[in-house]
C-alpha cells in the first residue's frame, strides 16, 4: 500500500507484529505482568485513512462488529492525542480492516500507533516520537513498539525497548475462528508467571517459548489443531496471547506452498519478516 497525504487528508498503513516468543516473569501489585519478547513486524496490515475536520469530532467508519467506537483504540488514541495538546481540530477516519480481533498481531495497539502519528502529522502538532510513544503506553503495553517502528526487545509490561537487527525470514500466520481475549490470559491462574528472566537473548530465538501458548492451546482446540498443522511444515508458534500461530520459512515459495495447502481449513497470509516499520519509512521520507 502507498501511503499519501495532502494537507487536510493522510493515507496511512498499520502493519501487524509477531512476537516470536513471550515469557512472562511475574505480576506486579498494580495487577500488570512483567514480561520479555521480540516483537518483529511483518509488511501485512490495516489501512487508516484520516480527513481533516475543523470542529473537533471525531468520526470512524466501518465501526468494528461488537466494539463501540468510543472503546475502538483509533478514536480512544484521537482522543488522548487532543486532551495532551489541547488541540481543537478533528477527523473522520476510515479504516480498511484486514487483521483480525484478538488475533495477537496487534491490530488494535498499531491502529492506536497508527492515529497518533498519523493526526500529529495532520494536526500539525510537533510532537516527538517519544511523546507518542508516552501518550501510547496509556492506551496499551504494545503500543509503543508501533510508535517507534523498530523490530525490538521488550521489558517490563512491553515498555522497555531496545531495537534489534533480525533476519526477516517469510512467515505463514494462520487465523483460527476464534477471538482470545488479552484480558482474560493475563487473569487466567493457569498461566505460568515465573519464567526466569534472561540475561541475554540467544541467537536462535526458537529456544524460547510463548508462555501463554499451553494455555491458550487447552481452552481453543482450534488453536491447538493451526499449530499442530503448521508444525508439519516448518518451525511454529503462537504469536503474543492468540490465537494466530505463524510458521517461518527461508523463502516466499516455500511459505506460498504452506499457505496453498491450508486453503481448504484456514485462512491466514503470507508476509515478510520487517525490522523497520512500513508506517514510519513513509513518515520518515
Amino acid at each position: 500500500m502507498k501511503a499519501q497525504t495532502t494537507n487536510t487528508a493522510l493515507t496511512l498503513p498499520s502493519p501487524a507484529k509477531l512476537n516470536l516468543f513471550l515469557h512472562i516473569n511475574g505480576r506486579r501489585t498494580d495487577g500488570y505482568h512483567e514480561l520479555q519478547t521480540v516483537f518483529q513486524f511483518v509488511d501485512y496490515g490495516d489501512t487508516l485513512r484520516f480527513h481533516l475536520r475543523s470542529d473537533g469530532e471525531l468520526t470512524l467508519s466501518p465501526s468494528l462488529p461488537g466494539v463501540a467506537d468510543a472503546d475502538n483504540l483509533i478514536i480512544k488514541a484521537a482522543k488522548k492525542l487532543q486532551q495532551a495538546t489541547e488541540c481543537t481540530l478533528g477527523a473522520d477516519i476510515k479504516l480498511e480492516k484486514r487483521l483480525p480481533m484478538g488475533g495477537g498481531i496487534g491490530g488494535g495497539s498499531s491502529n492506536a500507533a497508527t492515529t497518533l502519528h498519523g493526526l500529529n502529522q495532520l494536526w500539525q502538532l510537533g510532537l516527538s516520537e517519544a511523546q507518542l510513544a508516552d501518550i501510547g503506553l496509556s492506551l496499551g503495553a504494545d503500543v509503543p513498539v508501533f510508535v517507534r517502528g523498530k523490530a525490538a526487545y521488550a521489558e517490563g509490561v512491553g515498555e522497555k525497548l531496545r531495537p534489534v537487527t533480525l533476519p526477516e525470514p517469510w512467515y505463514v500466520v494462520l487465523r483460527p475462528d476464534c477471538h482470545v481475549s488479552t484480558a482474560e490470559v493475563f487473569c487466567d491462574p493457569a498461566l505460568p508467571r515465573n519464567t526466569k528472566k534472561l540475561e541475554k537473548l540467544p541467537e536462535d530465538l526458537w529456544q524460547l517459548n510463548n508462555d501463554c501458548q499451553k494455555l491458550v492451546c487447552d481452552k481453543h482446540p482450534v488453536v491447538e489443531k493451526a499449530l499442530q498443522w503448521l508444525l508439519e511444515y516448518a518451525p511454529a508458534r503462537m504469536t503474543g496471547t492468540g490465537s494466530c500461530v505463524f510458521a517461518q520459512f527461508d523463502s516466499q515459495i516455500q511459505a506460498n506452498a504452506c499457505l496453498a495447502a491450508a486453503a481448504d481449513t484456514y485462512q491466514g497470509f503470507v508476509a515478510q519478516g520487517i525490522n523497520s516499520s512500513p508506517l514510519l519509512k513513509y513518515l520518515n521520507t
